[in-house]
């Protein structure tokens, strides 16, 4: 019995608009044994991709999102 492709593990309708750009991290983590460094222009396509929507539109940027606010914290924050 073949066995099936790999899904991406957000196959859903394509309603996320930067959901395209997640799964193609996910591939390229696994072609390259999860190291973060090979994949790095397409993490970039995914920053671009949530750039271009307006905050909580896409659920796959949510942890760029928060990964921002954080940054901004920690420059109010004084040291």
């Amino acid at each position: 019995m073949p066995r099936s492709p790999r899904t991406c593990f957000l196959d859903m309708p394509q309603k996320d608009p930067c959901q395209k750009q997640a799964c193609e991290i996910q591939k390229c983590l696994q072609a390259n044994n999860y190291m973060e460094s090979k994949c790095q222009a397409v993490i970039e396509e995914l920053r671009k991709c949530c750039a271009r929507y307006p905050k909580g539109r896409s659920l796959v940027c949510s942890g760029f999102e928060k990964e921002e606010e954080e940054k901004q914290t920690l420059k109010l924050t004084p040291q």
